[in-house]
């Protein structure tokens, strides 16, 4: 397949031809790229560069005439400025041996738009993308926010965080993916803005459940609660920053995954909600719920740094059979009997008024694109 390129415009590789590997590859398309999609089915690459559409994962959209795709790695990575890396977390690592020799000459930026953890390993998808590319890690960024795909697709408004170690590479990466629809901020806490991504969707898993059960909203609001709790205890011990998992790549997509029927995650937890059995629900599930395949290993990273997560652990009994759906919603917030008191930040008591700072400043730099508002203090 041949590209058509204008030499002005950068050029960009995205691999994984999915519902969010194609909907990002749209936002650079439409920021001022040359896209190449790497589709794994010669028929998708097919559909996206002569029809511009992604049917089965991206109904009635029409994708931008600077998207092309092919099956052939090396065709889509040939030239790009900046490689952007959409896969299943569990296939990540041997589709990354692939790209090793085509990439490991070059020093562009490669970015990570996944949120799941590695089940043998327990490890982020940066640190596979730095085992397997052998790459400096000061390459390497990731992007987390509430990104449901099909919702950017249509171009409905929303925010993104890039982060990397490297600012550079951050603001790199950031200036590239952005348009009139979408918005990034930049950060340096890879572990915060990835674990984010990773613990909502367990959360997400946890509200789809109850749904499916039929308890309301006070069930789902105790859940979504202490859920962020739980999620930024476990990430600031695995070395994150606390506002980090206020922001856009916690709370943020926290919210959006827990209220869509768009989530998969969600969904599987809503068919798990009603009665069917693990493996009934992969099989009915035509996309990958990250959360399904990442309970598991955050549990055991859990447990490796002495953190609780009762949420977590009941969403994890539901998933192995053990624990009657309807039995969840009473344990999902404590199985202590004792009063306990609220943390809501970072076990602490009384950290509603940093919690509510920290939103005030996401809102703030959003309204003031991107930048803090007047009188913030870093």
């Amino acid at each position: 397949m041949s590209r058509r390129q204008d030499a002005g415009r950068p050029r960009v590789a995205v691999i994984g031809a999915g519902s969010w590997g194609t909907t990002f590859g749209k936002v650079l398309a439409d920021g001022g790229a040359n896209v190449t999609m790497w589709a794994r089915r010669p028929e998708t690459a097919l559909e996206i560069h002569e029809a511009k559409r992604n049917s089965e994962y991206l109904p009635g959209i029409n994708l931008p005439r600077a998207m092309s795709a092919t099956h052939h790695l090396s065709e889509a990575l040939d030239g790009a400025d900046q490689v952007y890396i959409a896969i299943s977390s569990q296939a990540v690592r041997q589709n990354l041996k692939a790209v090793r020799p085509l990439v490991q000459r070059t020093d562009v930026p490669i970015v990570s738009l996944m949120k799941g953890v590695e089940r043998r390993t327990g490890l982020r998808m940066s640190q596979v993308i730095e085992q397997e590319l052998h790459c400096d890690p000061a390459r390497i960024a990731v992007a987390s926010g509430p990104n449901l795909a099909l919702e950017i697709a249509r171009e409905q408004p929303t925010a993104a965080v890039i982060s990397s170690i490297s600012q550079e590479t951050a603001d790199a990466v950031a200036r590239r993916a952005r348009n009139s629809y979408f918005r990034t901020f930049v950060n340096t806490d890879v572990i915060g803005t990835e674990f984010g991504g990773v613990l909502k969707n367990l959360i997400a898993v946890a509200i789809g459940i109850v749904d499916g059960v039929g308890y309301g909203e006070n069930t789902k609001a105790s859940i979504i609660t202490r859920g962020l709790v739980e999620m930024t205890d476990f990430a600031v011990a695995q070395g994150a920053q606390p506002e980090t998992l206020q922001g856009l790549a916690g709370l943020g997509d926290l919210i959006a995954t827990c209220q869509s029927p768009l989530s998969r995650n969600n969904t599987a937890g809503r068919l798990l909600g009603q009665g069917y059995s693990f493996q009934d629900v992969v099989k009915q599930m035509d996309q990958t719920a990250e959360g399904l395949a990442s309970v598991a290993p955050v549990l055991q990273l859990a447990r490796e740094v002495g953190v609780q997560m009762p949420i977590v652990e009941q969403v994890k009994r539901v998933l192995d059979g053990t624990m009657d759906p309807r039995e969840i919603a009473p344990h999902l917030t404590t199985d202590d009997d004792e009063p306990q008191g609220e943390r809501t930040q970072n076990g602490q008591a009384g950290g509603g008024g940093a919690l509510w700072r920290s939103i005030q400043r996401t809102l703030d730099q959003f309204r003031h694109g991107g930048r803090r508002a007047p009188g913030d203090q870093p």
